[in-house]
């Protein structure tokens, strides 16, 4: 993959181990203190020390101009169209393009962070600060989940916007039960989970299907593909056989990568990876990157994308990639509040 104009220059992976670790238990407000002490002092008294300073500066956070896009609304839609040719001579059965913006700001983009877990909880909220940038998100999708074993992926495909009226959303969400676009890009992006956990995987099943989960601002439909990891195999052969998720590239998966590669004119940087930990027996929980920003030199980064078939209006899926962002446009409004 060549480095594109806009490139975000930020390491294609970064993994590390941590001396420290502050492990909260949000059902009995108790905080607990790690150290691994390989071949260090204990440093836990200095931890300690830290947490307990109440001095700390606090800096308000203030957009700065309008945000900008690597693609116009109307580029986008030619984009759509581009893909349905493909989808409709079978190159691919679905395409994910998407689009990005950056924010221009001042101030400490924490608040921001603050703001998205009250406006979009959600099953991976994360704050990783790596220096020069930083990456912080509430994510909806699990990449992958091993643990003793066990792989895990939970295909999110199939978007309507909620309304805020509880009786409204009930009925949208039975008209995404029941349309026929949404539902064929899912069973497509389930069939893809199934065949990936396959590579290195026995018994792959399906164990939930097509449910309909509400979040913040958007309804999906979820399932959960579930294969027990071969024996002597490396959790990592199952990262490689499953990364990036389906629902961020589309399917065949190679073939969408490489039509992303000619359409994109950015590199997605962060966006569509994983972010997570890995333990020393195999077991590994990613959140993909969905629903995140990444802030660097005051500018605050963040992208979404429409699954693309030979049914899709352009306008819908342009609509679609503006849904999906509400809640961190949501998130920013608020943050200056605070």
């Amino acid at each position: 993959i060549q480095k594109k104009e806009g490139n975000l220059d930020i390491p294609d992976i970064y993994y590390a181990v941590y001396q420290n670790i502050i492990a909260i238990n949000h059902f009995k407000n108790e905080a607990y203190l790690f150290a691994h002490c390989y071949d260090s002092e204990n440093n836990i008294p200095e931890l300690e020390r830290i947490l307990n300073v109440k001095n700390f500066a606090a800096f308000d956070f203030r957009r700065e101009g309008n945000a900008s896009s690597n693609l116009s609304d109307e580029a986008y839609m030619e984009k759509v169209k581009i893909a349905k040719k493909h989808c409709g001579r079978g190159d691919v059965f679905q395409l994910v393009l998407s689009k990005r913006f950056s924010q221009k700001f001042k101030g400490d983009e924490f608040n921001v962070y603050r703001a998205l877990r009250s406006v979009n909880p959600s099953p991976y909220l994360f704050y990783f600060d790596y220096g020069n940038f930083k990456i912080f998100g509430s994510s909806p999708e699990a990449q992958l989940v091993v643990k003793e074993g066990k792989a895990e992926i939970h295909p999110i495909a199939g978007t309507f916007k909620r309304t805020g009226n509880d009786e409204e959303d009930a009925r949208l969400a039975k008209k995404l039960t029941e349309d026929a676009k949404e539902n064929s890009e899912h069973v497509m992006l389930v069939d893809l989970a199934r065949n990936d956990l396959s590579r290195h995987g026995n018994n792959v099943i399906v164990e939930n299907y097509r449910e309909v989960q509400y979040f913040s601002h958007v309804i999906h439909l979820v399932s959960k593909v579930t294969g027990q990891k071969k024996k002597n195999t490396p959790t990592m052969d199952v990262v490689a056989d499953t990364f990036p998720a389906g629902t961020l590239s589309g399917a065949p998966k190679h073939r969408a990568m490489q039509l992303i590669e000619d359409y994109e004119p950015t590199n997605r940087a962060y966006y569509g990876g994983a972010i997570g930990f890995m333990d020393f027996n195999g077991n590994f929980n990613h959140a993909i990157m969905i629903r995140t920003f990444l802030s660097k030199n005051h500018e605050l980064h963040y992208q979404a994308g429409a699954g693309l078939v030979a049914a899709s209006e352009p306008a819908s899926e342009l609509q679609e990639v503006y849904n999906k962002l509400g809640a961190l446009n949501k998130a920013m409004e608020i943050a200056e509040t605070i």
